[in-house]
């Protein structure tokens, strides 16, 4: 497949974070681009509003004619997250099309590209972002694959006018191992996806294998502690690893730290937003893109500017009355690391929380981990497991977790019932966190407690 040829792209499960930056890629360049998903979502409507066809039915008529033809100049692009039955994406297979998953094309079109690749269970989406602001901002330039939208920039794909790529590598399936960088970071390593992996161990041999593709005189960072054996180690408060984040704090509510390496020290850098662990991925940051020989004073304007990404602690009200955070964590370890940053900002107000549990798998393996986690908040709102692409798993829901957790001040109850619970007792600190479909709330919760 070469690149440039292509005229016409068809995305199946164009709605995805991922798969919708590829569609917007690929339409700048002047393709034809159109897709398929089964939902529309803000997402969906903004690539539609730019100029991007989608039909929300999986209907082989409703393909357009023009991509019906088996021609070189198509390309069509699948998520393994659409079911092996989808009318579409077999009526493609059928007519002889090569199908090509999401990672293989970033593969490609970062081939030939000065490549900066994060990895991670989590904490990837927020440096990834931060890289891609850090060289933007200090006018380095990048174009860049974000896993989430970018609160700088309002997206999720950026276009550079140089040969530096920044891209979220995705461990889900082993995706990332389409990618060759000549810098890596990983965040973590934690067991997650175990319904593709099977056990820690094998997600494991993944990073190890993703981390020995970096190209021959390429650079790995990585947070000390992992299971890695070469690269340069970052952490928090530790000055045994290569470079760590010293004099970590809290003024006016903004975080503050000084970053030290071998060879530089950054002093008094102020974060544009919130949470212990961004500064820990601040570090990861800092010292991958100190290899592009970025001025010190740049990166610390960067920190002080980057605005973060949607649904990445992002302050939803913030009035002297109600302060309402929204977070997309998904884990028990994202989810200890933000609701420990709200209890460090916000340590005399009663902490509501409203948490949607993301498949079942995910669930049942992480019970107890989710279980001691939530039990860290004063007030939780359980929703329902969001399914994704799962099947339900006969005992593993919601009360299953409330059942395993201490904390008596508990309730499971449907989206509107949490709405509703939301208008009567108006929280004076409030947290949703999910992957789910919680974000559907936050718009609504927003308006429940903007107004008093």
């Amino acid at each position: 497949m070469e690149l440039h040829n292509i005229k016409r792209v068809y995305l199946i499960g164009i709605g995805g974070i991922g798969m919708s930056g590829l569609a917007r890629y690929f339409h700048h360049l002047g393709c034809v681009v159109c897709g398929y998903d089964k939902t529309s979502t803000d997402l969906t409507n903004d690539l539609h509003n730019e100029g991007i066809q989608i039909i929300f039915d999986d209907r082989a008529d409703w393909i357009p004619l023009s991509f019906q033809q088996l021609c070189d100049d198509t390309l069509i692009i699948y998520t393994p997250a659409v079911p092996k039955d989808s009318v579409i994406l077999n009526y493609f297979k059928n007519k002889g099309f090569e199908l090509f998953k999401r990672s293989q094309v970033l593969g490609l079109i970062s081939k030939s590209s000065f490549t900066i690749a994060v990895a991670g269970t989590h904490g990837k989406t927020t440096t990834s972002t931060m890289v891609a602001h850090i060289l933007k901002d200090s006018g380095n330039d990048c174009s860049a694959f974000l896993g989430g939208i970018s609160s700088n920039y309002q997206s999720n794909v950026l276009y550079g006018k140089n040969n530096v790529m920044v891209v979220e590598a995705d461990e889900y399936d082993r995706s990332f191992l389409t990618l060759f960088p000549d810098v890596a970071i990983i965040t973590s390593m934690d067991a997650d996806h175990l319904d593709i992996y099977g056990d820690h161990a094998h997600l494991t041999e993944s990073f190890q294998l993703f981390a020995s593709q970096i190209k021959s005189g390429g650079t790995l960072v990585h947070k000390k502690g992992l299971p890695l054996d070469t690269g340069y180690t970052y952490a928090i408060s530790d000055v045994t690893a290569d470079a760590h984040a010293a004099n970590v704090r809290i003024e006016n509510g903004d975080f503050y730290f000084d970053f030290i390496n071998a060879d530089v020290t950054i002093p008094n850098i102020r974060m544009g937003i919130a949470g212990t662990h961004n500064v820990e991925n601040a570090v990861a940051a800092i010292e991958a893109v100190l290899r592009l020989d970025i001025n010190t004073d740049a990166i610390k304007s960067a920190l002080g500017s980057f605005k973060g990404v949607k649904r990445r602690f992002e302050y939803i009200v913030k009035t002297p009355q109600h302060i309402y955070i929204d977070d997309y964590a998904h884990h028990p370890e994202e989810l200890r690391a933000c609701i420990s940053s709200v209890k460090k900002l916000y340590p005399n107000k009663k902490l509501t929380t409203i948490f949607q549990p993301h498949l079942y798998t995910r669930t049942r393996d992480f019970a107890e981990g989710f279980a001691e986690v939530l039990d860290m908040v004063d007030e939780l709102i359980m929703l329902d497991i969001y399914p994704a692409r799962e099947l339900p798993i006969e005992g593993v829901n919601s009360e299953m977790l409330l059942n395993r957790m201490e904390l008596q001040n508990k309730r499971k109850l449907s989206k509107q019932q949490a709405l509703d619970a939301i208008a009567h007792e108006k929280p004076e600190l409030l947290l949703t966190v999910g992957a789910g479909d919680i974000d559907t709330l936050v718009n609504a919760l927003k308006e429940i407690l903007s107004n008093g």
